[in-house]
């Protein structure tokens, strides 16, 4: 299969799989919907993340090509450099990976770990979703200063203190301010250093409620798999606008290439833009330049409430976007929780007979206007 868009579904497979982004909404929405913000494939994740499969995942000899395009400098970088270190990370990594060396990432603030928060959603998903109890022991959390570290620690094992020695990352608690759009492109700097040692990826937002494996829905071909904010907006999946609150990355050499293309593509932007905005203008380039093939993942499966999905027998995943406010989400998000719960407790013929439908999100679609 050449280089571009990977979809469509694939006859479910056997044990030995490897694992494997219209219309453009404004700039400006963008910029608020990304701050808060697949049969075959990986139908096995399941099984061979129990211990039962024998996936084995390494870095892929895709050559990345000659020339990557710089930063003004002539660095592969983003427009600001900042000190960086991953001490400890690759050790993490040994413990968090699965037998396939693929990890779960989410990245938190200090007020996304306190009680009753979105960690605390986010992290039940897991607990309450259909078959994916296991994977939370995967999940490796990103944290960015002390206070957020220290709520992760409270409740989930696998947290990771990203130190930044050249800004003061309790100043990006504010939405919008300059430390907040760096710690956002920070989260790229640690998933490029995840690649280069040989792990894969799926990036997810903490204001995502899984509620079954999404990992059946992304495909073996693809470098990598993107979700959008709506599969609807455009006759081709790929011109639709992917919302990189979710995605993931096999390693290999080209995926590298791809992380620091986007990360240098910062450059090219006035002001002080999002990754989400440079990640959808640049997305054929990475196509066309690097060969990269690119999946988008349809919103019927992973779903969010830019375009919501009503009914609950498809969705894998329900991402709070298309939402202000931290109270917003955490409320609709609860909603949701509970609706799944109900549906959950019944039998699948009733489930089938009954076509439970899930709460709209009423407080998130009225903060951002909508009727």
């Amino acid at each position: 299969m050449g280089p571009g868009f990977v979809g469509g579904k694939l006859q479910q497979g056997g044990h030995a799989v490897s694992f494997l982004l219209g219309a453009a909404l404004p700039t400006a929405l963008l910029f608020f919907l990304a701050s808060d913000r697949l049969g075959e494939g990986l139908s096995t994740i399941s099984t061979s993340w129990r211990g039962n499969g024998t996936t084995t995942a390494s870095l892929q000899a895709d050559a990345p090509p000659a020339d990557i395009p710089t930063a003004a400098d002539g660095r592969a970088a983003p427009a600001q450099d900042h000190e960086v270190e991953f001490a400890g990370l690759a050790e993490l990594l040994t413990k968090v990976a699965t037998e396939d060396r693929t990890v779960i990432m989410t990245s938190v603030t200090e007020v996304w770990t306190r009680p009753n928060s979105l960690l605390d959603v986010f992290l039940g998903g897991f607990r309450d979703g259909e078959g994916i109890a296991h994977l939370v022991s995967h999940v490796l959390i990103v944290t960015v200063d002390a206070g957020s570290f220290r709520g992760c620690k409270a409740v989930h094992p696998h947290c990771y203190l990203l130190e930044v020695k050249s800004m003061d990352m309790n100043m990006a608690k504010t939405f919008g301010t300059r430390e907040y759009v760096e710690m956002i492109w920070l989260k790229l700097s640690i998933q490029q250093r995840v690649l280069e040692l040989g792990y894969n990826f799926l990036f997810t937002d903490a204001d995502i409620l899984w509620l079954r494996n999404p990992f059946q829905h992304i495909s073996v071909y693809a470098d990598m798999s993107c979700s959008l904010d709506n599969s609807k907006m455009a006759p081709a999946l790929l011109d639709c606008e992917n919302n990189v609150g979710f995605y993931y990355m096999k390693s290999t050499n080209r995926s590298i290439a791809m992380i620091k293309y986007w990360r240098a593509a910062r450059a090219r932007f006035d002001g002080n833009p999002i990754e989400q905005v440079v990640f959808n203008t640049i997305k054929h380039e990475l196509i066309s330049d690097l060969g990269a093939r690119i999946q988008p993942l349809q919103t019927e499966y992973i779903s969010g409430f830019c375009d919501f999905q009503e009914r609950l027998d498809k969705v894998c995943t329900v991402h709070a976007n298309c939402c202000m406010r931290l109270d917003n989400k955490v409320n609709d998000l609860r909603n949701v929780a509970a609706d799944w719960k109900n549906y959950t407790s019944l039998t699948p013929e009733v489930r089938k007979k009954a076509g439970i439908k899930v709460t709209p999100p009423s407080k998130c679609r009225k903060s951002m206007g909508w009727t």
